[in-house]
Order: structure tokens, then C-alpha cells, then sequence
């Protein structure tokens, strides 16, 4: 992996929407860096934000939505470029993959043809040869023949055509690309494919990606770091082994303790659900569901903190400082909430 300057800096990123109720604070002051090369896994519960995080560094909002903070893509602030400059990056250089194939392939044009008008959209100069040349190569490297090349989305599998969709999504060689849930509704044994198609492919072509996902498992298997998000935010950042081996915030905590492997002898859960973002909690947002809640907790947001042994693993959660001694609370700060204190902040 290349360890040039980031390919993509966020600061302080937010996205919100406009409703009945109010503002939905789908995204609330995130910030993170991406090298080129990089694989870096978004996890968290659904409602979080995810794919609003996602589709905001793209750009791609529905009517009524808002996004500010800083957003630089190769140098140049994405929020402060004329909307033909943004187009221009968006497809080309900046690159998605969603969830449901189906829902972006024409089922009335060929596979050639989808490739064809992807190309020659981007890249208006390109050769018949050459649109050729570069689909086929792609399409070999997912693993599908070229005999396949002139046939119907209908006539491939969910697995290949989410593999198609990586294909088409790629073949224009983008510095960047957001994967949402791309190994949705697969069986396991495809899934394993696509990770391993997905990690062979940042090393050959350098692009760096924000891959967004409910599966643990997967992060471990292809990401470089992994980014936790609760209720807008980002509660914990750091290399994804690093942070599975000795996790931080509660909430981390909770989302591997959730987890089921081979050993699992018995279902665990997140008591309640993820707050609105309308309104949500003072503090820690976590904290009306979080089993370490003390009442500071309830109080003020943490700050965010280095992992002592790890510079690069930061996370935000007032029980993790409190278990290492980093900061020396009074009594009343430290006081544990009951769980009567939780459903009464929660219900708030």
C-alpha cells in the first residue's frame, strides 16, 4: 500500500436533512483521512449513517439535503467546486458500488454496452478497441469469461452481477470509491469472493476505499482500519486488528461481543436501538444503552484520545478513560447510571 499524502481529507463533515420534525443530523462533525491503497471499513448498526456518509463525500444527496465541513479529494475541496467540476470527478475519478445490481443495470442493454457507455461518457476519446481491450481485462480479473461479455444482466447470477457492478465501477480506474454493503444478500462462499477480488484489486490499481458494511468478519478479512459510527458520529478509528484486539469505546465493545462465530454458545444484543437524529442525547449518544455508563457520561461528549500504545487508534468514550486511568473523575462524575437513570435519558 502506497503511504503518499491522502487521497481523501475529511474534516468535520456534516449531512443533514430537512423534515417535519426537524433537522435530521445524519452525519455530525466526522473527520478521517484516506491513503491511496487503503481499505477503510465503515461499521455500525443500521441508522447510523452509514451510507448518508458515504453518499455524502460523493455528493450523491437527495433534494433537501446539506452537507459542510472540509472535503478535499486530491488537494481540491469537493463542497467548494462548480457542480460541472464535481460531475466530472463523480463516476471518473471518485467511483461507487451499491448494494442492488439489478437496480443499475439496464436489463434492455448488453454487458459490451454498459461498458461502452461508461468509457466513452468519462473518457470521450476512447477507442472501440481499446473500451474492448480494457472491459474484457476487468471482466477477467472478477473471474468472469469473456464469452459472457455480450450477454444480459438477467443472465447472470447475484454474485456475478455484483461482481459486473464492481467491474463497471472500476474499470474506469477512480482514486476513490465508496462500497456500500457490496456483498448484501450473498451467500458466504461469493462473498468470500468479492473481499478477496476487492483487496487483490487496491494493490494493483492503487484506489483507496470506504467499504460500509454490518459484517465484522469482513473488516477483519479486507480492511486496512475500521471506523465505528453511532448515531452520526465516529466513536472509534484505528487499524482493524488493533481496534478487534483491544477495543475502546462501549460501543465497540458491544458491536464484537454481538458478534457470532464458531464459538458462540449463546445469542447477545444491543439493549434498545440507535437514537433519533433529530434529537439526540446529550453527552455520549450512547450512553442511554451503553452497560459502562457513568453519569458523566450523560453529561458532556468526550473528547477524542489516543490509544496509548497505538497513535493512530483514537476513540471518543468517557468508561474506556476511566478503565486506564487516563482521566481522574470526581464521585459524582463517575457514579454509575441505573438502568431506571438510562430509560428516563433515553425516553429525553
Amino acid at each position: 500500500m502506497s503511504t503518499s499524502e491522502s487521497t481523501l481529507e475529511v474534516r468535520d463533515l456534516r449531512v443533514w436533512y430537512g423534515s417535519e420534525q426537524g433537522s435530521v443530523r445524519a452525519v455530525d462533525g466526522v473527520s478521517f483521512d484516506l491513503r491511496p491503497g487503503e481499505i477503510l471499513g465503515l461499521v455500525g448498526e443500521s441508522g447510523c449513517g452509514k451510507s448518508t456518509l458515504g453518499r455524502g463525500l460523493l455528493g450523491l444527496l437527495p433534494p433537501g439535503a446539506a452537507r459542510d465541513g472540509e472535503l478535499r479529494f486530491r488537494g481540491e475541496d469537493l463542497l467548494s467546486l462548480p457542480r460541472k467540476r464535481q460531475n466530472a470527478l463523480r463516476g471518473g475519478d471518485l467511483g461507487m458500488i451499491f448494494q442492488e445490481p439489478l437496480t443499475r443495470l439496464n436489463p434492455l442493454m448488453r454487458i459490451s454496452e454498459h461498458f461502452t457507455e461508461a468509457l466513452r461518457t468519462h473518457q470521450p476519446g476512447i477507442r472501440k478497441a481499446e473500451i474492448e481491450r480494457r472491459s474484457l481485462e476487468m471482466l477477467r480479473t472478477m473471474g468472469i469469461p469473456p464469452t459472457r461479455f455480450r450477454a444480459y444482466p438477467h443472465e447472470f447470477s447475484g454474485g456475478m452481477r455484483q461482481r459486473l457492478l464492481i467491474a463497471l465501477t472500476l474499470v474506469l480506474e477512480p482514486a476513490f470509491v465508496v462500497a456500500d454493503e457490496p456483498t448484501t444478500a450473498l451467500d458466504v462462499l461469493v462473498e468470500a469472493q468479492i473481499i478477496r477480488i476487492l483487496h487483490d484489486l487496491r494493490q494493483a490499481v492503487d484506489t483507496s476505499m470506504l467499504l460500509i458494511t454490518h459484517n465484522l468478519g469482513i473488516i477483519a478479512e479486507a480492511c486496512d482500519r475500521v471506523a465505528v459510527m453511532y448515531a452520526g458520529r465516529i466513536v472509534e478509528i484505528g487499524d482493524a486488528r488493533e481496534v478487534f484486539r483491544d477495543p475502546q469505546h462501549s460501543y465497540t465493545r458491544e458491536l464484537l461481543r454481538s458478534t457470532i462465530s464458531l464459538s458462540t454458545t449463546g445469542l447477545e444484543f444491543i439493549d434498545g436501538a440507535p437514537p433519533s437524529l433529530i434529537d439526540p442525547p446529550p453527552g455520549c449518544r450512547f450512553h442511554p444503552r451503553c452497560p459502562d455508563a457513568m453519569a458523566i457520561c450523560a453529561d458532556r461528549l468526550p473528547p477524542q484520545r489516543q490509544h496509548p500504545a497505538a497513535a493512530e487508534h483514537l476513540f471518543s468514550c468517557w468508561a474506556a478513560e476511566q478503565r486506564d486511568g487516563t482521566v481522574h473523575l470526581d464521585p459524582s462524575e463517575a457514579a454509575p447510571l441505573e438502568r431506571e437513570e438510562l430509560a428516563v435519558a433515553d425516553e429525553a
